[in-house]
C-alpha cells in the first residue's frame, strides 16, 4: 500500500500552487483608476470638441496633448486592469521593447507617408 503523504507530494510537484501576487487590486484601487481614466477622457473630449474647434489651442498642440493623454490612459489600462504592474521585470521587458519598436515603426510610416504625399503629387 502506498503512503498517502508521498502521493500528496507527488501531486503537488505535478500541480504546483498558483503564484500569489504580493500586490492585489482592491475595489478602492479599481475605482480610483476608473476615475483617473474618466477624468483623462473628459479632458480629451474638452480638447477635441471645444478647445481645438474654437481656436483656443492650436491644432498641433492639441494633438500632442491628446496623444500624451491617450498614452497615459493606455498605461493605466495595461498596468492595472491587465495586471502588468504586478508582474516581474522579465515579463515586462519584452513587452516594453516591442512597444518601443511599434512606436518607432509608426513614426517611420508617418514620416514616409508625408514624404510620399509631398513628392508623388508633383
Amino acid at each position: 500500500m502506498e503512503n498517502p503523504l508521498m502521493e500528496n507530494v507527488a501531486w503537488q510537484q505535478v500541480h504546483p500552487e498558483p503564484e500569489v501576487h504580493a500586490h492585489t487590486m482592491t475595489k478602492r484601487k479599481i475605482w480610483q483608476v476608473f476615475f483617473y481614466l474618466l477624468g483623462i477622457t473628459a479632458v480629451e473630449f474638452v480638447i477635441a470638441l471645444y478647445l481645438i474647434p474654437h481656436g483656443i489651442v492650436h491644432h498641433d498642440i492639441g494633438n500632442f496633448i491628446y496623444i500624451v493623454l491617450t498614452l497615459v490612459k493606455a498605461f493605466y489600462i495595461v498596468a492595472y486592469f491587465m495586471h502588468l504592474k504586478f508582474e516581474k521585470f522579465a515579463f515586462k521587458a519584452p513587452i516594453l521593447v516591442s512597444l518601443i519598436f511599434i512606436i518607432y515603426l509608426i513614426a517611420l510610416m508617418l514620416t514616409e507617408g508625408s514624404y510620399m504625399h509631398v513628392h508623388m503629387n508633383h
